[in-house]
Formats: C-alpha cells, sequence, structure tokens
C-alpha cells in the first residue's frame, strides 16, 4: 500500500514563501509532486501537516490560506482514490504510475494545467470571483475532456466547436455556453500573452454572445401565497423561504449581497450595502417585515445579519454557495408544491418586486439594474440620480399591498 504525505519546504530565503509538495511511497521508492502553492514558514505545522492560521491575519490572506486547505484536501483525496483503484485492480504498480495518473489533469504543459496555475495566481492577489469564475468554467471544460488535459497547440477551432457541441447535448444554454467560451478565451488569451502558444484564435466559431434572456416573475397573490405558507413542518424549507421573502422585503436584494450583509449596515433604521456586482452602494428603510425575518434566527456572535455565513473557519465564498445551492433547491420544490409554472428561484424575488412595482405605476427610474434596464451603464444613470426616499416609499407601498 502506499503512503501520501504532504511536506513543506522553506525558501532559503526567510523573508519569502516556501512551498507545498506531496511525497508518494510505494515499495520503498519516493516521489514528489509540486502543487505551486506558496505558504510563509509560520504558516505551516510541520508536526499535524497542516495549514495554520495565524491571529490577526489579513482578511485576503485567510481566505486564501482556507482555499489552500481545501485545495490540498481535494488533492489528497484524489492521491488516495488512485491508489484505492490500482490496489483493487490487483496488478503491480510504482509510485511513478500513481504520480503519472494524478498529474493527468494537472500538467502544468498543457492548456488546464496553465489554468489551473493562473486560478491560483488571481486567489494569490485578492481576484476571487474572477478564479471562481474560471474555476466553473474550467470544471465544465474538465468534464467535456474526462479529466484530460491538452497541450497548448490542440487548443483549436475544431475543440472549441466540439465543446460547444457538448455543450448544448447536455441542455446547457445558449447564454452559459458563451460564458464559458469567453472564459476560456479570457484564460487562452492570457496563455498567449506570456508566449505560451500563437494565436489561433479557437474561438471564432463559436457564440460568445450574450442573448436577450426571459425574464420570470411571479404576482403579488403569488408572493403573498408564499408569505403564508405553513412550513413549520419542514424548517429548511421555511428558512429558503424566509429569505426569499427578504429578498423581496429588501426591493429584490440579491443572494450574494443578503450572504454579506453585516449587522453595522443597519444603522438608525437604514439598511446601507454596496452591490458585489456593480459596487453601486444602496439605502434601504428598515421595515417590520424585514425585523421578523432577522429575529428568527440567533446570530449571536457572528458580525453576519442572516444566518447564511456561519462559520468563522471555513471559507465565506464556498458556505454562500452551498447556501445558495441550498435555497434554490428548497424553492424549486415550493414552488412545485404550489404549481408555479415556472421554477421558483431567489431571482423570481427580484423580478416580481420590478412587476409588481411596475403595475402600481412607480417610474422606472425606481426600479433597479436588474430589473430590467439593457446595460449597467444605464442602471448607474438611474441609480446616480435617484431620490432614495421615492424608492423606499415605493417599496412601502408593495410592502402594504401583502
Amino acid at each position: 500500500m502506499a503512503s501520501i504525505k504532504v511536506k513543506f519546504r522553506a525558501s532559503s530565503v526567510n523573508t519569502r514563501e516556501g512551498s507545498i509538495y506531496y511525497q508518494v511511497i510505494h515499495g520503498r521508492i519516493a516521489r514528489q509532486i509540486s502543487t505551486g502553492y506558496k505558504l510563509y514558514p509560520l504558516e505551516w505545522n510541520t508536526a499535524r501537516s497542516e495549514v495554520v492560521l495565524c491571529p490577526g491575519i489579513r482578511e485576503d490572506r485567510r481566505k486564501y490560506l482556507l482555499y489552500l486547505k481545501e485545495e490540498m484536501a481535494g488533492d489528497i483525496s484524489r492521491l488516495k482514490g488512485i491508489v484505492s483503484r490500482l490496489d483493487r485492480d490487483g496488478a503491480s504498480y510504482t509510485a511513478d504510475k500513481i504520480v503519472e495518473l494524478f498529474s493527468s489533469t494537472e500538467n502544468n504543459g498543457g492548456f488546464i494545467g496553465f489554468a489551473r496555475n493562473l486560478i491560483l495566481e488571481l486567489r494569490q492577489i485578492g481576484k476571487r470571483r474572477t478564479a471562481e469564475t474560471y474555476t466553473t468554467t474550467l470544471n465544465s471544460f474538465l468534464r467535456f475532456r474526462k479529466e484530460k488535459d491538452i497541450p497548448m497547440e490542440g487548443v483549436d477551432s475544431n475543440l472549441m466547436v466540439e465543446y460547444e457541441i457538448y455543450l448544448k447535448a447536455e441542455g446547457i444554454c445558449p447564454n452559459s455556453s458563451s460564458f464559458y467560451m469567453r472564459n476560456l478565451r479570457a484564460i487562452y488569451n492570457r496563455a498567449v500573452e506570456k508566449g505560451l502558444t500563437i494565436q489561433r484564435s479557437p474561438f471564432k466559431h463559436v457564440y460568445t454572445g450574450i442573448d436577450k434572456t426571459v425574464k420570470r416573475a411571479v404576482s403579488l397573490k403569488v408572493i403573498r401565497q408564499i408569505k403564508e405558507l405553513d412550513l413549520t413542518l419542514d424548517p429548511t424549507m421555511d428558512y429558503a423561504r424566509n429569505l426569499f421573502m427578504f429578498s423581496f422585503y429588501t426591493r429584490g436584494m440579491s443572494f450574494i449581497d443578503m450572504a454579506y450583509l453585516k449587522k453595522k449596515d443597519l444603522q438608525n433604521g437604514i439598511l446601507s450595502y454596496r452591490r458585489q456586482k456593480t459596487n453601486q452602494q444602496l439605502l434601504i428603510k428598515w421595515e417590520k417585515p424585514m425585523q421578523e425575518i432577522i429575529d428568527k434566527y440567533d446570530t449571536k456572535g457572528s458580525p453576519y445579519l442572516l444566518p447564511i455565513i456561519q462559520n468563522a473557519e471555513m471559507d465565506d465564498r464556498r458556505q454562500y454557495k452551498n447556501a445558495a445551492q441550498l435555497v434554490n433547491s428548497k424553492l424549486r420544490k415550493l414552488g412545485e408544491r404550489i404549481g408555479l409554472p415556472i421554477p421558483l428561484t431567489s431571482y423570481v424575488a427580484r423580478h416580481a418586486w420590478a412587476s409588481i412595482a411596475r403595475s402600481k405605476n412607480i417610474p422606472l427610474a425606481t426600479i433597479s439594474e436588474a430589473m430590467g434596464h439593457d446595460s449597467e451603464s444605464t442602471t448607474r444613470i438611474y441609480l446616480a440620480s435617484l431620490d432614495t426616499s421615492a424608492v423606499d416609499k415605493a417599496n412601502s407601498q408593495i410592502l402594504k399591498a401583502l
């Protein structure tokens, strides 16, 4: 049975980061796998072979270290899985074979290997959202490639057309397919800039535009129906419904903005926050229905207003994503229960507020960007000139109608 160990190699320069590598031992032969992960000596516990979160650490560094912990746990799990499969097969194998199988998707000379390193670099410099976007895209591309890397020279228009056909066969809509293509193009262009390959324009025959999506909303009657459902026997669905209603009460606040609301954002009856998507600052008059939802949950000891990000020792983005997935899964089931003709998701609350606002003759200038404007530049123009009291009045009208 092979053994897998995580090792830290300090830099010869005391002020520089050292490197993490994996040691594979089988048949008394040891092999090493470099990871590209960088740490300072005080961030590594040699006895326990694990990352250490030092007191007083910067927030961006803490998030990076939490990310490394998760990535290393995933890598070790993959390595142990490879060893288990080889043991089950019964044939003899070497440490080199383990490294070869593990490196099949980690080949630094290939496109996927380059993409992985780029994602790691983006995380190191604090560009987490871009890193997450690229990770989502790369995971899709890896499924298409069946976990195999491809040389830079192999990334051509034929490959991308094949990938587009694969996405269509998987039921991926044109906008999502375009999303993946645009991100892969950005990664590819980075490789070209670094001189790792020449520009072959591999995306010239695939769709990289943006279709106008069909907006989905529900009526005030449906919102009232969702609000009044007795979900006492299903706490998880009740939690999803409460977050849906909170979004509606706050003029269709997006789930990610709800997740990052801090208690300090609520001052003197005004909720102030910046949209994650546009960095636009919004002010919302605090209403009784909002407080009623907050009062349902115990968030003592947490800086967050809502119980979405709850564990300070875990990556906040991962917690947000897990919560969003759970909430939308439960909302879909809730929507099916009441016979909605469309899938019920957290986004529906956002669009419903806009649709209801329009039905009450509330001026278009009071409705936010994701509620019908064609571009963010148009939204900024509207929001920059808004009297927030008009928006608060509009919101009060809608909440009173419930």
